[in-house]
């Protein structure tokens, strides 16, 4: 008799590495089948985001995907029929999460402006404007300071006039004047005599900050940037090469003229924007003005020579030192208004206010908006420009409301000098992730998703 146990051993060897071979080649071959419809998915996404709006881009260095395919109507069936056209057909997608580029305050547009302006300049560009950062802060809570001693100090003179049932002379007196400049049109204080302001008008309705609008899904936080001080330094850049204002001469065509201006303060009209801006620009400017007074021991002392002439007339000298206070607010308030035309008609005002930089005399305060008022504003060449305030306001401004109003003046401009009548901004996707469902073979399925954004 002869025994057969190797032969049943290697039989069953055998049979287990034909078996073992066969899930080899069977998994290599799904896996193979993956990762040809991963394939195919990637280059349909990519050539998707490939039809980014060309005009956008163009015009605003702005990547985005325009959702309606110049319909005016989004849908998400726009996207899976291109996804089909472009070789990923045959599988079912569905949208996990999308993002335009009015989400999440705008996120994904700061995003970009940012992305922007880092690649175009460097951060080394920005650094010194980071240090001035801190300073802008400090100078906008030092006008509120100032603005509330004003209004103190005017408190504390009438409360004293009151208790003794008196009133300064109106003639020649600084604080009736003033008081009266405040309660003009500031515009009509601030603009120089040959300057014509604009009075185009947007209509509110038309805006995409006060429609209703078109909002994505998803949380997309794994992939946005952090926001930090650099980073909104680098937005108000951005607006500022991209955006017109009051001060720039060249013609412009827009649905407005002071862009940027609309972008700080939202008034559907040239006119109003710029009032509101100027405004602003009161506030900042008081501020180094009022320090710099409150150090001049001449000016000072003119402001109390003028202070007592004023409080002998009614007999009252007790006044004297709240009367002198005013007068010191009251003349930094009019060398504002000086700066303030400066910087309209395209001239520098310096920083910080010095005896040779200062330019208006207590005498020439009276005149300030009468037909004899010619003080239109030196130029200093070490001084700052409109745009440079604009800069720091852009710093200041709210970071939502203002990607909103800076997107509004895209999409007006796109439709009105471009013709793209279709165009909107929430319906312009930035990043979006797909889940995808395939058969593979043998009632096989593979799911997996598949994410794109611009940066």
């Amino acid at each position: 008799m002869k025994k057969g146990e190797v032969t049943v051993y290697l039989s069953l060897v055998f049979i287990l590495l034909v078996s073992f071979s066969g899930a080899l080649l069977e998994s290599a071959s799904i896996q193979n089948a993956k990762n040809y419809r991963r394939a195919d998915m990637n280059r349909a996404v990519e050539c998707l985001f490939a039809e980014y709006q060309k005009e956008l881009l163009e015009e605003y260095d702005i990547f985005a995907l325009e959702g309606s395919y110049e319909t005016g109507t989004y849908s998400e069936q726009n996207i899976k029929e291109r996804l089909a056209y472009y070789g990923a057909g045959q599988m079912d997608h569905a949208i996990k999460r999308i993002q335009f580029l009015t989400d999440n305050g705008c996120q994904s547009f700061y995003g970009q402006m940012a992305a922007y302006m880092r690649h175009r300049y460097g951060l080394a560009a920005m650094e010194d404007k980071t240090g001035m950062a801190a300073v802008w802060r400090q100078q906008e809570e030092k006008a509120r300071e100032y603005e509330q001693e004003d209004e103190e100090a005017q408190d504390t003179l009438d409360g004293l006039l009151e208790e003794n049932e008196a009133e300064l002379p109106r003639e020649d007196n600084p604080l009736e004047h003033t008081r009266q400049l405040k309660q003009t049109p500031l515009l009509d204080l601030v603009c120089p005599k040959d300057m014509q302001v604009s009075e185009k008008t947007v209509h509110k309705d038309d805006l995409l900050s006060n429609r209703t609008r078109n909002k994505g899904f998803g949380d997309f936080s794994d992939t946005a940037q952090q926001d930090g001080a650099l980073s909104k330094l680098l937005v108000g850049e951005y607006m500022l090469e991209h955006f017109d204002c009051a001060s720039d001469k060249d013609e412009k065509i827009g649905p407005l003229d002071y862009e940027l201006e609309y972008i700080l303060n939202g008034q559907p009209g040239d006119r109003e924007n710029l009032e509101k801006t100027v405004r602003k620009l009161l506030l900042l400017r008081f501020v180094p003005n009022y320090t710099y007074i409150q150090t001049d021991s001449q000016k000072k002392a003119e402001a109390e020579a003028a202070a007592l002439a004023l409080c002998t007339l009614i007999a009252l000298p007790a006044v004297t030192e709240a009367a002198a206070q005013g007068i010191l607010l009251a003349w930094a308030f009019g060398e504002t208004l000086v700066d303030i035309r400066a910087l309209l008609k395209g001239s520098k005002v310096p920083i910080v206010k010095s005896k040779e930089s200062w330019q208006l005399q207590l005498s020439a305060l009276l005149t300030l908006g009468t037909d004899t008022d010619y003080t239109e504003g030196r130029d200093a060449e070490d001084g700052l420009d409109y745009r440079e305030y604009i800069r720091m306001l852009l710093f200041l401004g709210d970071r939502e409301s203002m990607g909103m109003r800076a997107l509004d003046m895209m999409e007006q401009s796109l439709r009105q000098e471009k013709g793209l009548t279709f165009f909107r901004a929430d319906q312009c996707i930035s990043r979006v992730e797909i889940k995808t469902e395939c058969p593979l073979r043998r009632g096989i399925t593979y799911q997996f998703s598949t994410y794109y954004g611009y940066r």
